[in-house]
């Protein structure tokens, strides 16, 4: 994979390099969870597919809470990198790390207490709620270390590696699928062995995340002189991103490594207030779908545990399908916080041009497929035998959403942008206007239009959360946000 530099390289082609590897990392973290429904479906039953599916709702909505708060910390950590600041950035990464451990113990203990009392406020069918509790009290155990590998790679990418993130969960998807196989037909444990390949597999790749972080932070120079720094070689390299570049935005990076003099925390709680301002907001963002889904579902599930397991067989698809559009807004917003820690707003805007044209791209490519391909698509989930009110709701969604993830494309590359910057307000506004559109649509038009009701709300949320976001995005208002301070010249 070739080398870039997201502060002085092409803007497209930084980005398309930077958002690759997210893009194929997030495919096979799709692609194991995926996979694990098949195997449900296939080796143990239509009713152990819709108890997973039922649970993977809630799941995920704590996963996008680690991902959100993640990229929010990121964001911080990925301007105090554009901007030089080596020390300030190891504490960021530091306090970011500590945080979310904190905050990842609190929701397992949450999740283990009331995942019950949640399945049943949702409507969950009796013949699947105890396998659905099962699954999520093993997951609920595993949770730390399945918060902590999605924070350890919203970090590398932020320090502008998002190879090793690549790497890992290709490791963690393949392992995962094997442990699934021995746990399902060897060993027979059905939807508990599921959830159990999935917490070992994350939970080794956390630790061997933290590991390789610990060694790439080892290699950015805290001194304060900065021409002796650089004469080390350049040897801080984030994935082709030089680390050490003596000029920042045709300023001296000597001035940035002077504002950064001084003993390095360990846990800086200014720096987490200007952490939270972002992660919030980006959390929101993040579990805004998967909330949504999960509110949603409930509606799904008064239809019955067949259309359940077609809703889930669908829904997996439909995560998949996303990926590229999450991982280039992700990318860009990565890419937004370099540049304007480095003074250069005009970068971010030839950077979202090229995001929109990388998401229409794959928008395109996606419909034609699933329009081609739904029907084998949803029998690989389905048993034969499998009711036909499965296969009919797992095809009609498919055949229905696939003409409309442009919309989310574009929603994820402005979102991207104002998240990158710090512009959170209009960017938490348009996120909680697309859940209620979503949540309050499925709701009040299920009971007259049938279960369509639910199509229909998806599109509907995304546009209006894009139409928001572009308004401000025009404003040119975040082009102006300041999260760090940077002296003598440097300007955010």
């Amino acid at each position: 994979m070739k080398k870039y530099n997201m502060l002085t390289d092409k803007p497209g082609r930084s980005l398309f390099f930077f958002a690759l590897p997210m893009i194929l990392g997030n495919l096979f973290q799709q692609f194991y969870t995926t996979v694990d429904s098949i195997i449900v479906g296939q080796f143990v039953g239509e009713d152990a597919l819709a108890a997973v599916g039922a649970a993977y709702s809630l799941t995920t909505v704590f996963i996008m809470i680690a991902i959100g708060g993640g990229i929010g910390a990121s964001v911080i950590t990925s301007q105090y990198l554009g901007a030089g600041l080596y020390r300030k950035m190891k504490t960021s990464v530091s306090t970011a790390l500590i945080t979310f451990l904190v905050l990842s113990l609190v929701l397992s203990v949450i999740g283990l207490l009331g995942n019950r009392a949640i399945l049943i406020g949702l409507n969950t069918p009796g013949n699947i709620l105890s396998d659905a509790v099962l699954y999520l009290e093993i997951y609920f155990l595993g949770l730390p270390f399945l918060f902590m590998y999605n924070i350890l790679s919203s970090i590398f990418n932020a320090l502008g590696n998002s190879r090793t993130p690549l790497y890992l969960l290709i490791f963690s998807s393949l392992l995962n699928i094997g442990m699934d196989l021995v746990m399902v037909q060897t060993f027979h444990l059905g939807v508990a062995g599921v959830a159990i390949a999935t917490v070992i597999a994350q939970g080794l790749s956390a630790v061997i995340s933290f590991c390789l972080l610990l060694r790439l932070l080892g290699t950015y120079r805290d001194e304060t002189n900065t021409k002796t720094a650089n004469a080390g070689e350049g040897k801080a390299e984030a994935d082709g991103t030089e680390a050490n570049s003596t000029e920042v935005n045709g300023t001296e990076a000597r001035n940035a490594e002077e504002t950064d003099a001084g003993k390095r925390k360990l846990y800086d709680f200014a720096m987490l207030g200007n952490m939270i301002k972002v992660a919030i907001p980006s959390m929101v963002q993040q579990s805004i779908v998967s909330i949504g889904m999960l509110l949603v579902q409930s509606v799904v599930n008064g239809f019955g545990s067949s259309v359940l397991a077609g809703y889930t067989a669908g829904m997996r698809i439909e995560s998949i399908c996303i990926v590229p559009m999450i991982a280039t807004g992700n990318a860009v917003s990565t890419f937004t916080a370099q540049n304007l820690g480095a003074g250069q707003p005009e970068r971010v805007r030839k950077g979202y041009v090229a995001g929109v044209r990388m998401v229409a791209s794959f928008a395109v490519l996606i419909c034609l497929i699933l329009t081609a391909f739904h029907g084998p698509i949803i029998n690989a989930f389905l048993e034969e035998g499998s009711d036909a009110a499965a296969f009919a709701t797992g095809n009609d969604y498919l055949t229905f959403i696939a003409f409309f993830f442009v919309c989310i494309g574009m929603k994820a590359i402005t979102d991207g942008v104002l998240r990158g910057a710090g512009d959170v307000v209009v960017f938490t506004l348009a996120n909680l206007i697309n859940l209620g559109i979503r949540v309050s649509f499925a709701f009040g038009f299920a009971g007259v239009i049938g279960l369509e009701a639910v199509w229909f709300a998806v599109p509907m949320g995304w546009t209006t959360n894009f139409v928001i976001s572009f308004i401000s995005y025009l404003s040119g208002k975040w082009s102006q946000k300041k999260l760090i301070k940077v002296s003598r010249g440097l300007r955010v």
